[in-house]
């Protein structure tokens, strides 16, 4: 991953605690709705910083390639 790619998933994860935090979230349903909240506030701030610089924070670099074979549980 990229330096901006690990910041704006900080961004994410930060908001999305603390956006819980401020709602008394608890159980699957209320922090998966905070999650939303949270990733938006980082896509927004990624995809301002994409318009202003004209240049991509996504990068393939935290990608794996396919596997060749798929492995199989006995």
């Amino acid at each position: 991953m990229t330096d901006a790619e690990l910041i704006f998933t900080a961004l994410a994860e930060l908001s999305t605690k603390q956006i819980a935090e401020s709602d008394n979230a608890e159980g699957l349903r209320e922090n998966a709705v905070a999650g939303k909240k949270g990733g938006k506030i980082a896509k927004d701030a990624r995809l301002a910083l994409e318009a202003k610089t004209g240049k991509k924070v996504v990068s393939g670099e935290n990608f794996l390639p396919p596997a060749s074979t798929k492995k199989r549980i006995k």
